[in-house]
């Protein structure tokens, strides 16, 4: 699936084709409808108790991370209003669905309309903790590429990761569950869940790390978001020529081996 990425110069615009950031859209929304519609499901790890969701939420993170890292973040911030109306769609479908009439012999789907007539404190948690923790990895992710130029790839990975993780649990758990369950069980669920979520993302760690210089060599695309407004509300994908490091031959590493080339367009 070819995906134009658009960058401008003095001479019109440059058109970078990519074959995989679509597929890396698709893969990071559906972790997060995954994510979102098993977290009621508890489960036990090496004595801990959390949800199903904490188990692949990680993912979502490594995946804006590598999104911010190579194509920036204007295409994160698309990639997380993806995810976010997979989600809608699914919610609202399933609302439809339980209230819809029933046959006289289907007497199971009394279970399965309990299982999608999620509480709503929770669906609005997920959906609020999604999206600020979410815009905020990838915010950090691109400030940080440009304060250090592009280096300490796994540290900010990891840090941007670390922080989002803790503001996506604690966002999440304290409106779902503020009131309902006592503050000690409320603070232990936090950092559970928090600790769970940044173990699986340092498992994923390498993977991410070796999947970034590949995408940056095959797709010739290493974004620099210096002139980026990052508004999670902005819906603007256009950047300028330098902002690319595959483009911008003065701003290429030295001891870099990949060769800097890009397919142009022009619009008379």
């Amino acid at each position: 699936m070819d995906t134009a990425i658009h960058t401008t110069s003095r001479n019109g615009p440059v058109i970078i084709h990519s074959n995989y950031l679509w597929y890396l859209t698709l893969t990071y929304s559906m972790i997060i409808v995954l994510a979102n519609w098993f977290d009621p499901r508890l489960i036990s790890i090496w004595g801990l108790t959390t949800d199903a969701g904490t188990l692949i939420f990680p993912l979502s993170f490594l995946l804006s991370d590598l999104i911010t890292e190579v194509y920036g973040y204007k295409y994160a911030r698309r990639t997380i209003w993806c995810g976010f109306i997979f989600n809608v769609f699914f919610f609202l479908y399933g609302q439809l669905v339980i209230h819809m009439p029933n046959p006289n012999f289907a007497t199971n789907n009394a279970l399965f309309d309990t299982l999608l007539a999620t509480n709503f404190r929770i669906i609005l948690a997920s959906f609020i903790s999604y999206l600020l923790s979410e815009s905020f990895n990838s915010y950090l992710m691109a400030k940080t590429k440009i304060r250090v130029q592009g280096r300490y790839m796994a540290g900010r990975f990891f840090l941007s990761s670390f922080l989002a993780s803790g503001l996506d649990s604690m966002i999440f758990t304290t409106i779902a569950f503020y009131k309902s369950i006592p503050d000690s069980v409320l603070m232990t669920m936090i950092v559970t869940m928090w600790f769970i979520k940044v173990f699986m993302e340092l498992c994923g760690l390498p993977l991410s790390i070796n999947l970034v210089n590949k995408l940056k060599r095959i797709e010739q695309i290493d974004i620099y978001d210096k002139k980026t407004k990052f508004n999670l509300f902005r819906f603007d994908l256009d950047y300028v020529e330098q902002e690319n490091k595959f483009l911008n031959r003065d701003i290429l590493d030295s001891n870099s081996f990949f060769k800097a080339k890009a397919q142009s367009n022009y619009n008379m």
